[in-house]
């Protein structure tokens, strides 16, 4: 679907969200974020198209294993295709076929992760953190933090670029997502409380920034629809730095007065703190307004934010581990490349839904595997994440009917018994 005069509006809808059912006695809630391209249901997944694409699978593939929106990422379309090119096209969900809402990060996550010079994911524990501020001593950085913003180096043809608050909102404008978000800095469990400090009082005076290009770029681009921009809360394992950087990014109005659109969840956390830091976060943050957790997407974790209080996730987890032959089913994570499966001639889940389950079977893709197919990914990974949209769909369908605790305890019973 391309631009219509119906959804180019220089104004957010009315209301931007709707709280739906509240889970009783803690923060958890349903709702719907309303956007220029369609309504979000919520809790919900973003499944992760990092480069206007999930990887292997066709968009109208995730429009048919129910999948709301998708998440694009700046930092790669700014190097590849170019954001001027998608803008051209009409917007990220022209450019890849995709009518549904759209989600774009700010780049911050890739500019950092990519910069330390070697493959980082955020860390989920504390073990063998140092007290400095190198997150990786004696490694190329490829990336420079200072006051202003990013000086980094493509990891493509190690070309030289600048992003800033201002380059980051223009980058995510031309892509043309629904939702998008404000430029920040990435800390690591690996940095120390007084650069954490520093980080967030640099992200607080980004996000200054960002709402003000923001608004200039959307009075600019009037015949477009209009993007909603999250602030992203940091402050790693610290509940002062938590709730400062809350209420700092809730008193950033700009000129318009209205602030930030919504939030995101992220930076380092360890996975046992997951819930205590989203509550921290979301007892400040303010009702009216959803919360997008980023990076998230295993069962343990979606039950644990849900009911803390956390809107919507993205992760790149379904799609990524499905290309190494990992598959999600409810009683746990396995291997299909096993020597178990070469001649397991029944679906991977006889419950499932998804296509793969409907016309498939183990031995096939087993076989795919080591044949080294591509369609192996293709299959896999429209189970993964038909898994992981369900998942989070069948937890908002118990908050409204009243047995997210009965639920949880099943699932996560079913799913980890192996690991007790």
């Amino acid at each position: 679907m391309g631009y219509t005069s119906e959804c180019c509006s220089p104004h957010p809808p009315d209301p931007f969200f709707t709280v739906g059912t509240r889970l009783e006695g803690r923060l958890g809630r349903t709702g719907t974020i309303h956007t220029p391209h369609g309504d979000i249901a919520t809790p919900s997944f973003v499944a992760v198209g990092t480069k206007a694409t999930v990887k292997a699978v066709l968009p109208e593939s995730m429009k048919d294993l129910g999948a709301q929106s998708v998440l694009a990422n700046a930092y790669h379309l700014y190097l590849q295709p170019g954001p001027d090119i998608v803008d051209e096209a009409g917007g990220l969900g022209k450019f890849m076929n995709w009518d549904g809402p759209t989600f774009t990060d700010s780049g911050g996550f890739q500019v950092m992760s990519l910069g330390v010079g070697f493959k980082k994911v955020l860390a989920m524990e504390a073990v063998g953190v140092r007290s400095d501020d190198v997150i990786a001593k004696g490694k190329e950085r490829l990336a420079t933090v200072d006051d202003d913003g990013v000086t980094f180096k493509s990891h493509l043809d190690g070309s030289r670029h600048r992003f800033t608050p201002e380059v980051s909102m223009q980058i995510q404008h031309q892509l043309g997502a629904d939702i998008m978000f404000a430029f920040d800095e990435l800390t690591t469990l690996l940095n120390t409380r007084g650069y954490q400090e520093r980080s967030v009082e640099r992200t607080q005076a980004w996000a200054v920034r960002c709402i003000a290009e923001h608004e200039k770029l959307t009075a600019e681009r009037a015949h477009r629809p209009y993007q909603a921009l999250f602030g992203v809360v940091q402050g790693a394992q610290y509940e002062d730095l938590r709730r400062q950087a809350c209420r700092g990014l809730e008193s950033i109005r700009g000129e318009s007065g209205r602030g930030f659109d919504g939030y995101g969840i992220g930076g380092a956390l360890e996975k046992q703190n997951l819930g205590t830091i989203v509550r921290w976060c979301n007892e400040e943050l303010p009702e009216h307004k959803p919360r997008h957790m980023l990076g998230i997407s295993e069962p343990d974790d979606f039950f644990v934010a849900i009911e803390n209080g956390a809107d919507t996730f993205d992760c790149v987890n379904p799609s990524r581990v499905a290309r190494n032959a990992a598959i999600y089913h409810p009683d746990g994570r396995f291997n299909i490349n096993t020597s178990k499966n070469r001649r397991a001639f029944t679906p991977i889940d006889e419950n499932c839904d998804c296509y793969t389950c409907a016309n498939y079977t183990r031995a096939y893709l087993h076989h795919l595997f080591k044949a080294k197919e591509m369609l192996a990914s293709t299959l896999c990974t429209i189970h993964n994440e038909r898994f992981t949209v369900r998942l989070v769909d069948q937890i908002r369908g118990s908050i409204e009917g009243g047995y997210f605790d009965e639920f949880k305890a099943e699932t996560l019973g079913r799913f980890y018994a192996a690991r007790t």
